[in-house]
């Protein structure tokens, strides 16, 4: 892997591809801003990043109007801040808007559940059941594969889930809080066992094989619950400082 320079703003251009291979070929907006959010939820980049426009043009080869223009996708999915003649930064939610977040996947989430029971096929089954394994395969193998992949992966669960409910609005909307709940766990150090809650997926799933609606949104509810209660809401954090194409090349 090639190692950043300690200054990429002042250093000639380098030949470097981000981890989504962007750069393959001259990167879209879309596949930037959408590398970029990968970075953020697998925690490469915390929340107070700054996100330099002229570093981010050296790693994808691009002009920084096209810089600009997905920094603006990212910064209406809340997952990054523009602060005029400052810059942009990765988002660093408020322990108010941390519980608000929650409170609103509680919400969003107790219907995607009840939709899910109401017509879920054999296959979303099958394909939960899949994605549990994985889940538990890369526990397995957690000093291998690192924190990031396992930590994404829990949260790729309840997208999923929403993607099987058939709601695309509302998977959307859960998508883009499951991304915003990754920040929040970033920067309040969340406590949360990955093993109980790849297990808490799985009751969850026999439950809604079993046809049982209310009990499935109960298990869901205590789940998100426990992964809120996780978090050290206690007071606010100081910013990670790091080199960001470091960051974006790991």
């Amino acid at each position: 892997m090639p190692r950043a320079r300690k200054n990429p703003e002042s250093s000639p251009p380098a030949a470097v591809e981000p981890a989504g291979g962007v750069a393959d070929k001259q990167a879209s907006v879309e596949g930037i801003a959408q590398d970029l959010a990968t970075a953020i939820v697998e925690k490469r980049l915390p929340p107070g990043t700054w996100l330099r426009e002229e570093a981010l043009g050296r790693v994808y080869a691009v002009s920084r109007t096209k810089v600009r223009a997905a920094l603006l996708m990212l910064s209406k999915d809340k997952l990054i801040e523009i602060i005029p003649d400052k810059g942009a930064f990765v988002s660093r939610p408020t322990v108010q808007e941390a519980r608000e977040v929650f409170g609103v996947r509680r919400i969003l989430e107790a219907e995607v559940v009840r939709l899910f029971v109401a017509c879920a096929k054999p296959r979303d089954f099958q394909m939960l059941e899949q994605h549990i394994r994985v889940e538990r395969n890369t526990l397995r193998e957690s000093a291998a594969t690192g924190t990031t992949v396992r930590e994404r992966l829990l949260g790729d669960f309840h997208v999923v889930l929403a993607e099987a409910a058939g709601n695309r609005v509302l998977a959307e909307l859960v998508r883009e809080l499951v991304a915003r709940s990754s920040l929040i766990a970033m920067l309040y150090h969340s406590a949360n066992d990955p093993h109980c809650s790849s297990d808490e997926h799985a009751e969850f799933l026999r439950l809604c094989r079993r046809g049982d609606a209310d009990a499935a949104v109960a298990s869901m509810i205590g789940h998100l619950d426990r992964i809120e209660a996780s978090l050290q809401l206690d007071a606010e954090r100081g910013d990670r400082q790091l080199d960001l194409v470091k960051a974006l090349l790991a």
